[in-house]
C-alpha cells in the first residue's frame, strides 16, 4: 500500500475544510481561533523538549496538549444554528485541576511584589512565550465568540492556562536559582 500524499492542493485557493467538510477561508475567525490553539500547543512542545523540564511538569503539559487537541477539534467544527455544544472532553474538573497545579507551584515559589518581565533561564523564557501565545489564543477565541457560540468553559480553561504558565515560568527560574527580572519604571 502506497502512502498518501501530504499535500492535497485543496487549500491553494485560501480555503480549508472544517470537521464535516464545510469549506471556510483560512483567515476566518474560526480558523484563527483553532490555528492559534495549534500554535500554542507547538510552543508547549518547545517547553517539553527542553531536557531541564521536570517530569511532573511534563505529565501536566502532555495532558494540556491532549486537551488542546480536543479544543482545536471543537473549534474546527461548525456550530449548527441554535445549538450550544460543549467543548470536546472539557469539564469543570479540568479547570479545577489546573488551579491545583497553579496553587502547588505558587506555594513553592517565593512571593513577588513587582511585575515580572519574561526571561531568566531558558526554560522560563520558553514558558513565557507559550503564555503569551496562550493569551493570543484566548483573544482569537473571544473574537469568534463575539460572532458564534463558543462554550464559555473553553475560555475559562484557556485563561487559567495562561496563569499556570506564568507561575510555571517563575517556578523554572526558582528551580534554577535564577532571579526574576522585574519591571523598573
Amino acid at each position: 500500500m502506497a502512502k498518501s500524499a501530504l499535500y492535497t492542493r485543496t487549500g491553494d485557493s485560501g480555503t480549508t475544510s472544517l470537521v464535516g467538510g464545510t469549506r471556510i477561508k483560512k483567515n476566518s475567525l474560526r480558523l484563527e481561533a483553532y490555528g492559534t490553539i495549534d500554535e500554542f500547543s507547538s510552543f508547549l512542545g518547545c517547553v517539553l523538549s527542553d531536557g531541564e523540564c521536570p517530569e511532573e511538569v511534563r505529565g501536566q503539559l502532555h495532558e494540556v496538549q491532549n486537551m488542546l487537541f480536543n479544543l482545536g477539534g471543537y473549534l474546527a467544527s461548525e456550530v449548527p444554528e441554535g445549538e450550544t455544544p460543549a467543548a470536546w472532553g472539557l469539564s469543570s474538573d479540568d479547570t479545577v485541576r489546573l488551579e491545583g497545579w497553579i496553587d502547588a507551584l505558587d506555594e513553592q515559589t517565593p512571593p513577588i511584589k513587582a511585575f515580572v518581565l519574561p526571561g531568566g533561564c531558558m526554560l522560563s523564557a520558553k514558558a513565557h512565550v507559550a503564555r503569551s501565545v496562550c493569551r493570543r489564543a484566548e483573544r482569537r477565541i473571544l473574537d469568534l465568540a463575539d460572532e458564534e457560540y463558543v462554550d464559555p468553559a473553553l475560555t475559562g480553561y484557556i485563561n487559567r492556562l495562561s496563569d499556570y504558565l506564568f507561575i510555571l515560568a517563575r517556578y523554572f527560574n526558582f528551580l534554577k536559582g535564577v532571579e526574576e527580572i522585574v519591571w523598573r519604571k
